[in-house]
């Protein structure tokens, strides 16, 4: 008689695995994600049901421990998010928006590496190889020494990179498009992708070569497929940007080789993804001085510093409705917290105005230290009073309306010296051990300890 296949239900958004079908997974929240699964059964008497394991071996934390050789992609941007290029053996889950530029940046990575003598394997399940090799011409890489393969089939793919030698690194795109025939449902769901992204990294750890995984998105912008598959690889990065502006942010949202607050700035040209060396001058090229309502701030990526126009405009609220927070690149929370305390603390009345705030560019900042420019450019828009063109700003701010302190101060003025900014507010530093580092030559600081000390200021000028 043929085996009786138990039944269970995932989830798949998040994995979890139910005995009966439910409405709302319990772990994530989500309605209507469970999926029926066949389970074979373990026999009670089968060699694997019955086997001892054997004792592992117990190493001390005391010793060398040598750090991991990369590959370099010759594409300084994703190097640096990667933390110095790939590592071999390791797995690489690439996630972002239908058409932000996945494929295309993947594309260019492996012709550059083709293009140094490694040999790359470039697999597709979405696309003929016709259309990668147009896609190549289009981005000026068709002459590389690239291997291509069209195929959904992981048993053939497998067979394929077993039998091929000195590979380096592969892509597969996409990991939803997959599929195992010892898995009883169609590609993309739980359990094939769950299937498929083991038997591909089991194969990548024990050959050695580098594993690129490229992942779609949900309509929430989080990696579809079972939330196992994040913890099954090295690294998880997310390509981000809006369509309506050439700028794309590559940003590591996980890393066991190197830091995840790292991002890589890229533009979208016609000749595909070009790296942006210098972010800051790029995100203020358009900016407009004497405006009210516009501020720049000194920010922090990972190590690098970048400046960043923030925009607030401010509008009588309409009739009896509430007023409107419209936040594009920032925290809306946030705002509302700022909001209070220039309201409560420094007497600036903003409860009856619409408030919108833009941070240009498309960049999502996250970092509290964006407070201080948000509070000048909503002051300035208050007063219609124009910042200075010159002058940057970067604090954080209390819910008592002090500013305080934030990392790496000293990087953020020399970016702003370096572009040619003569002032920035900035909290007041308090020297640790030694005397505090002098301001880079030309630039004048003005250190503010309460947020009132911004507004006073604004007023007198006015």
């Amino acid at each position: 008689m043929a085996k009786r296949l138990a039944r269970q239900f995932a989830c798949r958004a998040c994995g979890a695995v139910y005995p009966k079908w439910m409405g709302q997974c319990e772990a994530c929240g989500e309605w209507n994600t469970l999926e029926e699964i066949a389970v074979e059964p373990l026999a009670a008497s089968s060699p694997r049901a019955s086997s001892k394991g054997r004792r592992v071996q117990l190493e001390g934390l005391e010793g060398m421990a040598a750090p991991p050789p990369r590959i370099k992609t010759s594409i300084e941007e994703l190097d640096r998010v990667l933390g110095g290029g790939l590592v071999p053996a390791s797995v690489v889950l690439v996630g972002g928006d239908p058409g932000i530029g996945k494929s295309t940046l993947l594309l260019q990575a492996a012709c550059k590496l083709a293009g140094k003598g490694d040999r790359v394997l470039y697999i597709s399940g979405e696309e003929a190889v016709d259309q990668i090799r147009l896609r190549a011409l289009r981005l000026g890489v068709g002459q590389a020494k690239l291997d291509l393969a069209a195929s959904i089939n992981v048993a053939d793919i497998v067979a394929t990179l077993e039998a091929e030698p000195d590979v380096r690194a592969v892509v597969i795109d996409s990991i939803q498009t997959m599929w195992l025939e010892t898995v009883e449902s169609a590609p993309g769901t739980v359990s094939q992708v769950r299937a498929c992204a083991f038997e591909l990294i089991r194969l990548a750890k024990r050959k050695g070569f580098s594993l690129i995984l490229v992942g779609h998105v949900t309509k929430e912008g989080a990696l579809a497929g079972p939330r196992v598959l994040e913890h099954m690889v090295d690294a998880v990065m997310y390509f981000e940007g809006d369509r309506g502006h050439q700028f794309r942010i590559l940003r590591a949202a996980k890393n066991r080789f190197g830091a995840t607050d790292e991002i890589g700035v890229f533009a979208m040209t016609d000749r595909g993804l070009e790296e942006v060396s210098n972010p800051s001058a790029l995100f203020l090229a358009e900016r407009r001085g004497n405006i009210a309502g516009s501020a720049v701030f000194a920010g922090l990526e990972g190590t690098r510093p970048v400046l960043l126009e923030v925009q607030a405009l401010l509008a009588p609220k309409s009739g009896d409705n509430a007023p409107r927070r419209a936040v594009v690149g920032w925290d809306s929370g946030r705002l509302s917290m700022l909001l209070a305390v220039l309201e409560t603390r420094c007497g600036v009345k903003l409860s009856g105005m619409d408030v919108y705030l833009n941070v240009a560019g498309g960049l999502k900042v996250a970092e509290p230290a964006a407070d201080l420019a948000v509070a000048a450019a909503l002051i300035s828009a208050a007063t219609g009073m124009p910042t200075s063109s010159g002058e940057v700003y970067f604090g954080e701010v209390g819910l008592s309306g002090e500013v305080r302190q934030v990392s790496q101060a000293d990087a953020r003025l020399k970016e702003a010296a370096k572009l040619g900014f003569d002032k920035a507010v900035l909290p007041r530093r308090i020297a640790r051990g030694s005397a505090r580092s002098k301001p880079p030559e030309g630039l004048t600081l003005r250190e503010i300890g309460h947020l009132s000390d911004l507004v006073t200021a604004d007023m007198e000028a006015d």
